[in-house]
């Protein structure tokens, strides 16, 4: 889901922008700032244990839709004080719960 989720905000930016992504991953925050796609991608998207990486054809999109911006990355702690995090949390959980109610379940 953070893979998707950074991938649909940067998709929806219609001309390049310097953005900031803050995350509660740190699987997708050291994706990028731990230079992990940097490896993976020289592995033929393997991991160092020569393991094919989870979701690479998320990771290859999420690299294109980089491509036209400036991104930072920043890792915040999830489920603690901080507000925008709680925030989007609280936002997902609202979403799925209105999913599930027109599906009936």
């Amino acid at each position: 889901m953070e893979l998707t989720a950074a991938l649909v905000a940067l998709k929806a930016l219609k001309m390049p922008c310097r953005v900031q992504v803050f995350t509660d991953s740190k699987y997708v925050c050291n994706a990028f700032e731990a230079k992990w796609l940097d490896k993976w991608q020289s592995n033929g998207w393997r991991t160092s244990d020569k393991k094919a990486v989870s979701n690479a054809d998320l990771w290859r999109e999420l690299l294109e839709a980089v491509r036209a911006h400036e991104v930072s990355w920043h890792w915040v702690r999830g489920h603690s004080d901080d507000v925008e995090n709680n925030r989007a949390d609280a936002l997902a959980v609202a979403a799925r719960l209105e999913l599930l109610a027109r599906l009936g379940r």
